[in-house]
């Protein structure tokens, strides 16, 4: 054993150490509480996956969750008991906020499961063994909680030239690590060696800071008995001189480069506390259901370090210790330096806890106020970084993040040195999380809005090629009616052998296409449910790989659907190539020609439009659409030409029934396109009925029923045109209905979604006041606002609900013949008049709305009762007004329909 070299870091700082309060007792080991609360979030990534249910019975080490992806973990019972809950409980975390946890009620007995150790862990694969330490749940126990055994298989990317041991421990107060040092130093070397054996490096040295005389000592002396070739690194107290990049410079004198990790420069560090818990994992099968925690602060009088068991609430060691009620100001879980306040004592211990601060106002007082940056430049001189605070800082406040990264804002390892040291006061680690948090909210909005951008161009690109393929069938039948056929017969017999003939080499071709378009189709959805999976759990190692594979399937299916497109466009082109021409075709075979072209050229100007409503600034797009609207223009001439030729050649006798079936078609035409608006509108209802669980979503599926039952009448009805005089009047008494019952579905979702925002804001009052919040506290959070504009909205909703509506189809086709705007002209008044009544009623509910959130302000705030009284008399006579106006409206409303 032989002293390793030692180096140096830029910054640094020596606050107070205050660590010998906490080292007076020995190791302490609490007694078990009444119920042990396991957050499932206790690592970096996924939350874990509970394997129990409430009321099972658990051993102690058995397992109660396990990992949920590549960076989560496993979780097991600390004690044996029985599983009372799995709920939502506040959980040791910078935000305060609940998260899902298991519930053990201990049965006092302790009783273990049967362990199984790895003995011949030297003979079996180092994968096994990696997923061995997988199983006991072992992740690093410094506080960044990454799992073992990700960090080791990252240090077979390259060689090791050193392992290093981190014992620094340099936040103040702080001193789990050097009671773990002095109580398992055998322990500590025998885990040591367990990791040395899985990634071979070339040097093991454990870095400990010169403060911790007694640790270092107890290392000396088992290393020196076991003649190890593990070195021993005491380097100066440094703040930080604990963290990963800063140690790995004094031990090695190599900086990591921004944007990597240690283990790129051949470089892996584990925490002392990790060590140990593979040891025990793989020499006695124990997984990680305990660790030592330091207990310390003027506000306990018995400050020491314990052995706890995770999942132990912070209020139970606090009364171990003999905390003080009256001296605790501040409770923070971790140090002074990088720990975070507790806004509550009922949260858990977990698998990253070292420390609990109970601090009184004398020990920690509250920060001065900020004050202007005076460019002093003494936080860059403390940065163990090497960045630029003062820079990062002014980035920040100004939110210029692209620049804010450019200076490596990402390097921050937020150790608070800057702040520490700023004669302004100015919290500059505050600053810097959030605008970390800030940038990665904007990357995953990105990733989201190109997911939704690439599923947007899938779907219409897939209705585009749906709506062509449709006009292409229309066409199609058309062309196949009896009467038609029979012409062509008459016009060409002899020419018929040829087009026969090229017809079915088509359709099999054309059928082929379709199958395989519907193939592909089915599979396309299946990987798109698939990435939604991923991207809803969270998977980053699946999305991209699932992205890919929908990406080039949507291409597969695009380029099926174009060559169905022009086999279809190809067929009447054959037909005709492969027929000899002995006379000039007809006129009835110039005109249905002309009508495909006007349909092609409608579909290809369509979905240029909505390129074009995209990209409104692209010149290539326009000027296409002016050249497809002047051939649209050509063609259509040529069809109104053609068309007046053919009815002038035929006899007089047929011209009336002709024209009249030509004025109901047209009829029906319109009667489907509102047919199909109504379809479209429905399945929108539905699908957002469906997010939210709405209790309508039976009526609206009947309703889709419904409309789509009489849209495909309406197209039975345009494709067999011998039967539309006879069906139109049926027909026509179904359809005007729908835009009446599109508005009162939507009207219906609305509600609900109101209804539904009102018993959200409800449940999470009610929830922070089961969890002991006040009611200033309560009304400083954003639930009582929330609460009051989803009651107001859905007031308004209601009001809307109840007025009449007097919207008629009529008023969506326009023009279409005089009895439409005679009926529009009548119902003009009427429709004014109810649109007034509706925005009385919405003035009124947002009167009483407006009253009872000034009643509630009242009663929580009664000292500022003249301001409040004067508003709420304003506002009921505003209420009065509104109130008589609308009663005269409604009379106005009545007597107009008794004069109808």
């Amino acid at each position: 054993m032989q002293a390793a070299k030692i180096f140096s870091f830029h910054g640094g700082i020596h606050p107070a150490e205050n660590k010998a309060q906490s080292l007076q007792l020995p190791l302490g080991r609490p007694s078990l509480p009444s119920e042990l609360i396991l957050p499932l979030g206790q690592h970096i990534g996924q939350s874990s996956r509970p394997l129990v249910k409430v009321g099972d019975k658990v051993l102690k080490g058995e397992t109660i969750a396990i990992n949920n992806g590549f960076l989560s973990s496993f979780l097991h019972a600390p004690t044996s008991g029985t599983i009372t809950a799995i709920e939502e409980r506040l959980i040791a975390h910078p935000s305060g906020l609940s998260d899902l946890c298991i519930i053990i009620s201990p049965d006092g007995h302790d009783t273990w499961t049967t362990l199984e150790p790895l003995h011949h862990w030297q003979d079996i694969s180092k994968t096994d063994v990696l997923a061995y330490l997988s199983e006991m749940g072992i992740i690093g126990m410094g506080g960044a909680g990454f799992p073992t055994q990700v960090k080791l298989q990252g240090a077979y990317k390259n060689p090791l030239t050193h392992f290093i041991i981190n014992a620094a421990e340099c936040e103040p107060y702080i001193t789990a690590d050097d009671m773990l040092i002095r109580e398992k130093t055998l322990e500590l070397v025998l885990g040591i060696e367990i990791l040395q054996h899985l990634v071979q490096a070339d040097h093991v040295v454990i870095g400990i800071e010169d403060n911790k005389p007694t640790a270092i000592a107890a290392l000396q002396a088992v290393l020196g008995k076991r003649n190890s070739k593990i070195q021993i690194a005491v380097v100066p107290t440094k703040y930080p001189s604990g963290g990963e990049k800063q140690l790995i410079q004094l031990l090695t004198g190599k900086e990591v480069p921004s944007g990597q990790y240690p283990a790129d420069i051949g470089i892996l560090c584990q925490n002392v506390g990790t060590c140990v818990a593979v040891h025990d994992a793989i020499t006695f099968g124990k997984p990680l259901i305990s660790r030592f925690t330091t207990l310390t602060g003027d506000a306990l009088k018995a400050p020491q370090n314990v052995e706890v068991l995770l999942g132990t609430p912070v209020a139970h060691l606090l009364d171990y210790a003999e905390s003080e009620p009256k001296k605790l100001n501040r409770l923070i879980m971790g140090g002074p330096m990088m720990g975070y306040t507790l806004n509550s004592a009922a949260v858990p211990i977990v698998k990253t806890s070292n420390c609990i601060l109970a601090a009184s106002k004398k020990e920690l007082p509250p920060p001065a106020p900020e004050q202007a940056c005076i460019r002093c430049g003494m936080c860059e001189q403390a940065c163990p970084a090497s960045l630029l605070p003062q820079q990062l800082l002014w980035f920040s406040k100004s939110q210029e993040f692209e620049k804010a990264e450019h200076h490596n804002l990402f390097d921050c390892i937020e150790c608070g040195a800057c702040s520490y040291v700023c004669p302004s006061s100015i919290p500059l680690v505050q600053y810097y999380r959030h605008t970390k948090s800030s940038i990665r909210e904007a990357r995953e909005a990105t990733v989201k809005s190109d997911l939704a951008k690439q599923r947007f161009e899938a779907r219409k690109a897939r209705q585009d090629a749906e709506a062509a393929e449709k006009e292409a069938k229309r066409l199609a039948r058309q062309k196949a009616t009896p009467s038609k056929a029979a012409e062509e017969k008459k016009a060409a017999p002899a020419n018929a052998a040829a087009p026969l003939a090229a017809a079915p080499a088509t359709t099999d071709e054309s059928k082929k296409l379709k199958v395989d378009i519907a193939i592909g189709k089915s599979k396309l959805k299946k990987l798109q449910k698939q990435l939604l999976e991923a991207q809803e759990n969270e998977h980053v190692e699946e999305i991209s790989n699932l992205q890919l594979q929908v990406t080039e399937q949507e291409k597969a299916v695009a380029l099926l659907e174009e060559q169905l497109a022009k086999t279809v466009e190809a067929a009447p082109i054959a037909a005709e190539a492969n027929a000899t021409k002995p006379a000039p075709a007809p006129v009835n075979d110039e005109l249905k020609k002309a009508k495909v072209d006007v349909a092609l050229i409608g579909v290809k100007l369509k979905k240029l439009q909505k390129q074009l409503a995209d990209t409104p600034d692209d010149q290539e797009l326009k000027d296409k659409i002016t050249t497809f609207e002047a051939d649209l223009k050509t063609a259509q001439d040529t069809v109104s030409k053609l068309s007046d030729s053919t009815q002038t050649t035929m006899s007089a006798s047929t011209t009336e029934p002709k024209t009249a079936i030509s004025d109901e078609l047209k009829k029906l035409k319109i009667d489907a396109a509102i047919a199909k608006a109504a379809v479209k509108k429905v399945e929108k209802a539905l699908k957002k009925a469906e997010e939210i669980q709405a209790p309508e979503i039976n009526a609206i599926r009947q309703q889709l029923k419904e409309a789509q039952q009489r849209a495909d009448e309406l197209e039975n009805a345009l494709a067999n045109p011998a039967t539309t005089t006879t069906k139109t009047e049926t027909i026509a008494e179904v359809a005007p209905n729908s835009v009446d019952a599109d508005a009162a579905k939507k009207r219906k979702i609305d509600l609900a979604i109101a209804k539904a925002g009102v018993k959200k804001a409800e449940k999470n009052i009610q929830l922070l006041k089961e969890q002991g919040k006040d009611e200033s506290e309560i009304e400083a959070s954003e639930w009582p606002k929330k609460l009051i504009e989803a009651q107001e909205k859905l007031a308004a909703l209601e009001a809307e609900e109840s007025t009449p509506v007097t919207t008629s189809v009529a008023t969506h086709v326009e023009g279409t013949t005089e009895a439409i705007a005679k009926s529009q002209a009548k119902a003009e008044p009427e429709m004014d008049l109810a649109n007034q009544i509706k925005k009385e009623k919405i003035a009124v509910a947002l009167a009483k709305a407006q009253i009872n959130k000034l009643n509630k302000r009242l009663e929580s705030a009664p000292e500022d009762a003249d301001s409040i009284n004067q508003e709420i008399t304003s506002t009921e006579q505003r209420l009065q007004s509104a109130e008589a106006l609308l009663e005269k409206l409604i009379h106005s409303q009545t007597n107009l329909q008794e004069n109808r």
